[in-house]
């Protein structure tokens, strides 16, 4: 039996699970909902794994910058290469390095993987990669748009594909990943050729604490007048749902502050839902036809109110208006298969995709005829 960690730190979480490959059965999991740090995580992740051996460890790296295009073995290079992405996503790669670097030194011999949330979206066209700015700016700073949620994306893409009875390669999707973090993305063939998030996981639809994608000439405007910290800190903690609402970032809270008559909560979700539903049908213009529709993430996952909403919008895409008021309890069709585009519920299951990643890491690393311990080997480098 070969068994992966996975390692999936949020800026306010952190997800532990054990994963036999062979079978992509979970043998143990822990999360906790604090603000995570390297020593509280190897505390958690040594109780955790307790006497089992540990073939690899995966963990999530929201960005990976311009060089960490695919899951990537850690070792002195990758690691340099993930540090020069802090910057591009605060919130998140700072805090996955510190417990990285914990994990490495609590199971040294054993080989990390770094899984980027951008691989997926990689090999975005020019055309969804390119920021109309400065030609100066895109080749000194290396801007462009990375995409984010690929390891969701990549998951919730092989899922409908097997629920549709076709090949991943040969689907064309819709998919809105809906969660804390909430993004849209345009899969053909199997391949992201569009998606909302960019050059950080700040740009695109309304999330729950986080704005979206807002007027550049507001943001210069508050510049002169609010310091930068104050306005980093308002955009990341202070706005998107909880902005708008005043009152919560979760849909579910809003939703029932909504049935009694809260007008704030009401307006929070018609905002959210109406910027989800426009984004989905922008991404349709990437696509040659849509096989389907895709809900996932926390609240694609669950929240029916939210789903029913989206697709009211979009209805001239040829997604059914009606959608069942309850929730699956598996991944499945939650329209007729018959629908134009019918419409489909995933499960998130970010770990299991992080422990496919490594496991493909890992064997590259095997055919490579690697030895040793890289981490020990960057070790050595970094003394």
């Amino acid at each position: 039996m070969t068994v992966v960690l996975t390692v999936n730190p949020g800026s306010h979480s952190l997800k532990l699970h054990l994963i036999n490959t062979e079978t992509e059965e979970v043998l143990a999991s822990e999360t906790s909902n604090a603000v995570p740090d390297a020593k509280s995580a190897a505390s958690v992740i040594e109780e955790l794994i307790g006497d089992t051996t540990i073939s690899a460890v995966g963990h999530r790296l929201v960005h990976g910058g311009p060089h960490l295009r695919s899951p990537t073995v850690v070792d002195a290079s990758s690691l340099k290469r993930a540090q020069a992405a802090a910057d591009l996503a605060p919130q998140h790669v700072p805090v996955t390095l510190e417990i990285l670097n914990g994990a490495c030194d609590l199971l040294p011999d054993v080989p990390h993987v770094l899984c980027p949330d951008t691989a997926f979206h990689s090999d975005l066209p020019e055309v969804a990669a390119t920021y109309p700015i400065p030609a100066s700016w895109r080749e000194r700073f290396g801007i462009r748009r990375y995409g984010f949620h690929g390891l969701s994306y990549a998951w919730a893409t092989s899922r409908a594909a097997s629920l549709l009875g076709r090949q991943a390669t040969s689907v064309n999707l819709l998919l809105a990943h809906l969660g804390g973090g909430c993004s849209v993305c345009a899969v053909r063939d199997g391949c992201s050729v569009d998606t909302s998030m960019g050059f950080t996981p700040l740009e695109g639809v309304p999330m729950s604490t986080r704005s979206g994608s807002v007027d550049p000439g507001m943001l210069l405007w508050l510049l002169e007048r609010i310091p930068l910290e104050e306005v980093r800190d308002e955009l990341y903690h202070q706005s998107g749902l909880l902005g708008m609402s005043s009152n919560s970032g979760d849909t579910r809270d809003l939703v029932r502050a909504s049935a009694q008559g809260d007008a704030k909560a009401q307006l929070a979700l018609d905002v959210f839902t109406r910027r989800v539903s426009q984004a989905l049908a922008a991404m349709a213009v990437s696509l040659p036809r849509v096989d389907a529709l895709v809900f996932t993430g926390e609240i694609g996952w669950d929240q029916p109110e939210v789903r029913q909403a989206i697709c009211q919008d979009l209805g001239r895409l040829g997604v059914p208006a009606t959608l069942p008021s309850g929730n699956p309890t598996t991944d499945s069709l939650l329209s007729s298969r018959f629908a134009p585009v019918p419409v489909l519920a995933v499960q998130p299951r970010e770990e299991l995709q992080i422990a496919r990643e490594t496991a493909m890491a890992m064997r590259g690393r095997v055919n490579a005829g690697q030895q040793g311990s890289p981490y020990q080997e960057a070790k050595t480098d970094n003394d």
